[in-house]
């Protein structure tokens, strides 16, 4: 369809390239020059120890924060100064770590994804003009498609209040997928699940990479999750990159076990 990008998964994401940003508050520096390299397809972490600047990293990625110094690249668009919509029109999604939704279906949800990508101005919805309604009937179509990716089929013409707190997350996931994005921004994906939720949510971001083509970028607390998800890892601690490189290479890594919690961490235990 004309609203979608069709070729999404014929067509590498472009890489998404961060160098050298650096964010203060009030003269507290959240990200001191931290520079990483998401690989187009790849699933990539950031992770860290609480306030080790994960969340200020994904504000940066997502337009919400401007650093002071420092960029941010996909392929050949600067994003680093753009606002949220525009990042988001340039195939940049993402999630939250607590839940967003409204009032509704999932479908009703689900849809929200797909205001970028709407061309039909408010008068011609509203009139219900032959263009307008076309494009309505195929963006459902697709939103139709990525609830059957999600696992979220059965639940499509749900009250949303009604799931459970996982399938509600993973609403949230949906609908950032709506986006069509080249590269997606998961925060905290897991959050709050049980063991079988938590397994359920691996299952479908791997399965929506591999399918989808896109890049992911996770930041995410259940080590277990990272390790068996991620292709490459960076580690924050106190605003500063401290280790970067594959899931073994990272466990592995005597700053990384220093800065978790604080004490002397196994590979075992990080794993």
């Amino acid at each position: 369809m004309s609203s979608t990008r069709p070729d999404a998964a014929a067509v590498p994401p472009p890489v998404l390239a961060v160098r050298e940003v650096t964010v203060r508050f009030a003269g507290l520096t959240a990200l001191d020059a931290v520079s990483f390299t998401v690989a187009p397809g790849s699933v990539h972490a950031v992770i860290g120890p609480n306030g080790a600047g994960k969340s200020t990293c994904f504000n940066v990625l997502s337009g919400l924060c401007r650093p002071a110094s420092g960029s941010v690249r996909l392929g050949d668009d600067d994003l680093t100064r753009l606002a949220p919509h525009r990042i988001a029109a340039l195939g940049v999604a993402r999630t939250f770590q607590n839940i967003v939704t409204t009032e509704g279906t999932v479908a009703d949800n689900l849809m929200l994804g797909r205001h970028v990508l709407t061309r039909a101005g408010f008068a011609a919805s509203a009139l219900r003009l032959p263009g307008a309604v076309r494009e309505q009937r195929e963006h459902l179509a697709r939103v139709r498609e990525i609830a059957e990716l999600t696992g979220l089929a059965e639940h499509f013409d749900a009250p949303v209040t009604s799931l459970s707190y996982g399938d509600r997350k993973r609403v949230e996931f949906a609908r950032a997928l709506c986006l069509e994005p080249r590269v997606l921004l998961l925060d905290e994906p897991v959050a709050g699940m049980n063991a079988a939720e938590r397994a359920r949510t691996a299952e479908v971001v791997r399965d929506v990479r591999d399918r989808l083509g896109l890049s992911v970028v996770l930041v995410e607390h259940d080590m277990g999750l990272v390790m068996r998800l991620a292709d490459e890892v960076t580690v924050l601690d106190f605003g500063r990159r401290i280790a970067r490189g594959t899931p073994d290479e990272v466990r592995r890594d005597p700053e990384v076990l220093r800065a978790y919690l604080g004490t002397e961490l196994s590979g075992k235990d990080v794993a």
